[in-house]
């Protein structure tokens, strides 16, 4: 009669495991390799509601020289027009704020683009459709200058009015139409 093989597999299991065991716990090593650190978390972004004083930031301008905001700008209100060179309405509302750009250039808001972009588009695109407000440069990820300004959604267009003090007073997403930023950038 045959016996049951079981007790023979359980006692060559216990073996396997007992040496494993004494194999991986011998003296000088690690029984298993450490993983890599992980890297350490970004910071919390605070995004700016209306009413806050408008984060500052020290973006390059197209040269490379770097901008405070708002330090630059105060005094006079000024309108963060939010883009890129891949963005379509913001390249189609462009016209709109150079216009008002124009209009307001020795009183009232002031025009400020902010690419979310590489130097190298920016300057490739502003060779074709050329504007004459000051451009800011920074790199887009999820602590980057529009969502500090409260661009929570990361989406573009996004415009921020502030006014001479340097508060937020009001935000938009998505793009301006013909006549609106008149209305949009009066303060109350």
């Amino acid at each position: 009669m045959r016996r049951p093989a079981w007790p023979v597999v359980i006692a060559l299991a216990a073996a396997a495991g007992t040496g494993a065991g004494l194999w991986l716990t011998r003296p000088g090593t690690d029984p298993l390799p450490s993983p890599p650190p992980l890297p350490a978390a970004p910071p919390a972004v605070y995004a700016a509601v209306p009413g806050d004083a408008m984060p500052a930031l020290t973006l390059p301008d197209l040269d490379g020289m770097p901008t405070p905001l708002p330090g630059r700008f105060l005094g006079r209100p000024l309108l963060i027009n939010v883009w890129a060179s891949w963005c379509a309405p913001c390249i189609e509302e462009m016209p709109e704020l150079a216009r008002f750009a124009a209009q307001h250039a020795d009183n009232g808001p002031q025009v400020l683009g902010l690419a979310l972009d590489s130097p190298e588009a920016v300057l490739d695109f502003l060779g074709n459709v050329p504007v004459y407000y000051p451009i800011v440069l920074d790199t887009p990820g999820p602590a980057d200058a529009s969502v500090r300004l409260g661009n929570t959604r990361g989406l573009l267009p996004y415009s921020v009015l502030v006014d001479a003090q340097g508060r937020i007073v009001r935000q938009k997403l998505g793009p301006f139409k013909a006549g609106e930023i008149e209305r949009w950038a009066q303060l109350p």
